[in-house]
C-alpha cells in the first residue's frame, strides 16, 4: 500500500485489485439513465470488510455512510485484517512490521465485541476506532481501544482481547469470507453488493451527499459488467479525511 501520513506507509499489500473469474448468475444494476444516475428502487444491502487502521478503508467507509443518506442502501460491517493479509511476507521493513504487529489489537477487539454484543456493534465501534486513529492520530494501543469502547458503551474488558489469540480463528474466518469474494490480491476495504464484490474504489477526499451517490451508481455499473477486473491510475493524493 502506498501510504503517507501516520498510517500511510509504503510496502504493504493493500491496494492491488484482483477478482474471481467465476462470476456466476447474479443481479446486475441497471444502466445509467441520461441524467447519469442509476435508479435502483429496491433496498440494497452492502457488505463492507474493514481493518480499522486502513486509511483508505476509513475514507471508503465514510463515503459509504454518505451514500446511505441519498440512496436506498444499508451497510453490514465485517472485519478483515491487514496483519493476516501480510502474514509470512519477508519483504516488509521493520517499521512496517511493527505497524502490522500493532494492528492485531483493534481487529481482535472488534471480533470480541461482535461475539459479545452482535454484529450491529461493528459499525459504531469502527467509527469510534477510526476517529481515534485517523482523525485524532492516536496509536492503536490500549488507551485508544479503551476510549473507543467507552464511546460506544462497550465493556472495557473487551480491550483485553487485543493481546489474546482467543479470537484469531473467528478473525480468520471473517477475513477469509471477504477475500473469498475477490481473491487474495486485494486489501481493505472489500465491498460486496448486488452479487458483485470489489476492492475500493480509492477516492480522496471523501465525496459528500449526491456526489457520493453518483459515484456509487457508477461503481455498481462497472462492478456489474462481466469480465470487469481493474480500473486504476497512479495515486497523486494522500488520504484526506475531511
Amino acid at each position: 500500500m502506498q501510504r503517507q501520513g501516520r498510517w500511510s506507509r509504503p510496502g504493504l499489500k493493500v491496494d492491488a485489485v484482483g477478482w474471481r473469474a467465476e462470476r456466476g448468475d447474479r443481479p446486475v444494476p441497471p444502466a445509467l439513465p441520461p441524467k447519469g444516475r442509476a435508479v435502483i428502487e429496491m433496498p440494497v444491502v452492502v457488505d463492507f470488510w474493514f481493518d480499522p487502521i486502513g486509511p483508505w478503508a476509513w475514507i471508503t467507509s465514510r463515503r459509504r455512510l454518505e451514500v446511505e443518506k441519498v440512496r436506498n442502501v444499508s451497510s453490514r460491517w465485517h472485519v478483515m485484517s491487514l496483519s493476516l493479509l501480510n502474514a509470512g511476507r519477508g519483504d516488509i521493513p521493520d517499521g512496517h512490521r511493527e505497524l502490522l504487529d500493532a494492528a492485531w489489537g483493534p481487529v481482535r477487539v472488534c471480533i470480541a465485541a461482535e461475539q459479545a454484543q452482535g454484529a450491529a456493534v461493528l459499525g459504531p465501534l469502527y467509527t469510534a476506532l477510526g476517529t481515534q486513529l485517523h482523525l485524532e492520530h492516536r496509536l492503536p494501543g490500549r488507551e485508544t481501544l479503551l476510549a473507543a469502547l467507552e464511546e460506544v458503551g462497550l465493556p472495557p474488558g473487551l480491550a483485553d482481547a487485543a493481546g489474546s489469540t482467543e479470537y484469531d480463528e473467528a478473525l480468520d474466518a471473517s477475513h477469509r469470507a471477504g477475500l473469498d469474494l475477490v481473491g487474495d490480491e486485494v486489501g481493505t476495504p472489500v465491498v460486496s453488493a448486488l452479487g458483485s464484490a470489489f476492492f475500493g474504489p480509492v477516492v480522496s477526499p471523501i465525496p459528500r451527499g449526491e456526489a457520493a451517490g453518483q459515484l456509487w451508481d457508477g461503481v455498481l455499473l462497472v462492478a456489474g459488467a462481466d469480465g470487469s477486473f481493474e480500473l486504476k491510475r497512479s495515486r497523486t493524493l494522500r488520504p484526506v479525511f475531511d
